[in-house]
């Protein structure tokens, strides 16, 4: 009988999407074939605390985004910064965990996409699933991943990034001069839409601009135009390949934290899009290119903004740990193009084992 990879699934974490991270943990255990793996939930708590958790746990902290915290746990853990052991140490009783074969980490956000975690498990010699260490930092970073995309000829919406000690500076009348109106203000590291705010009058600026600095140092303000909104996703190391495109239809405003994972009504997905065979392949294209020019291997779900008034196509972000509820698009758009969510779990583990050895 073939042995069983000992995987460990790294979740919740410091950041503001520690909600978020809980329910993907949980979909992703659930969806696993436990005739293939041994499963360690291992969870960060908002403190940053390490701890071993239950698939009952599990269950309990991820009721719904909405209210979905890590609880308290009894036993901590205490992360070796190297091991050629590949294995966690337990702080209470001193017994390792065990030997790992590969981690999946699911932590959205800064502490965890960012590549800090990539960076420890890298230290400690052990494979994860997606992208290494500068591909995360990159992709987490808004303001150096645009850089980048522009520099590499991909099409991005206009900006203009600030540090927080800028804040007093920053000019309603000089950035509308610049980039127009409406103008979305976001935080430059985070993702789930947390944060940002579509501005369309000056008595909505400061707020949106308090509200994006809660979360981060430096800010992006981007030109708002009128879109539709098209996703695709990426698997592979050297050899990448895009799934089918699909089309988000929010139902509010635009596609807040709100649409994304509470509001089971707040958007419509079409997938595949109704795109020409034209747009199509420049989006898979597009995402592609993207993946390498940012160094990001193993998954990327892949945000465009199809302007509805030209039919010009950009960039909006990359996504490294995309989301993987219920509602999430990564594995929606893999389905749609012939990879179940069991089989896509299945190879995105194949890939780092691959991409470590």
């Amino acid at each position: 009988m073939k042995q069983k990879i000992r995987l460990g699934i790294l979740f919740g974490g410091r950041s503001a999407e520690h909600e978020v991270s809980l329910v993907t943990a949980r979909n992703v255990y659930e969806a696993l074939d436990k005739s293939k793996y041994n499963v360690e939930l291992i969870g960060i708590d908002k403190k940053g605390g390490w701890h071993l958790a239950s698939p009952d746990q599990l269950r309990l902290a991820s009721t719904n985004v909405a209210n979905a915290v890590l609880p308290a746990f009894t036993e901590s853990l205490q992360v070796t910064p190297y091991s050629q052991e590949k294995s966690v140490v337990s702080t209470d009783v001193r017994q390792e965990i065990g030997h790992l074969d590969v981690v999946f980490p699911l932590l959205h956000g800064p502490y965890g996409e960012d590549g800090t975690v990539q960076g420890l498990l890298k230290l400690m010699n052990i494979p994860f699933v997606g992208a290494d260490v500068l591909g995360s930092a990159v992709g987490m970073d808004k303001d150096v991943m645009k850089r980048l995309l522009r520099d590499a000829g991909i099409p991005i919406v206009n900006f203009l990034m600030f540090y927080r000690h800028e804040q007093d500076k920053i000019s309603f009348k000089n950035v509308v001069d610049k980039l127009g109106l409406p103008l979305f203000v976001k935080p430059a590291n985070l993702g789930s839409s947390i944060g940002v705010t579509k501005v369309s009058l000056e008595k909505e600026f400061e707020k949106a601009l308090d509200n994006a600095f809660m979360h981060d140092r430096k800010i992006l303000i981007e030109q708002g135009i009128t879109a539709r909104e098209i996703e695709c996703s990426v698997l592979g190391n050297e050899k990448k390949t895009a799934s089918v495109p699909g089309e988000i239809i929010p139902q509010h405003e635009f596609y807040d934290y709100d649409a994304k994972y509470i509001d089971t009504n707040g958007a419509r997905f079409e997938i595949p899009a109704h795109l020409s065979e034209k747009q199509i392949k420049e989006v898979r294209e597009l995402s592609i290119r993207a993946c390498e020019a940012l160094c990001v291997d193993g998954m990327a779900r892949v945000d465009f903004f199809l302007d509805k008034a030209t039919g010009k196509i950009y960039l909006n972000e990359i996504n490294t740990i995309p989301g993987f509820t219920s509602m999430s698009m990564y594995p929606k758009l893999w389905e749609a193009s012939g990879i179940g969510y069991a089989e896509l779990l299945d190879q995105l583990i194949q890939l780092a084992l691959e991409n470590h050895n």
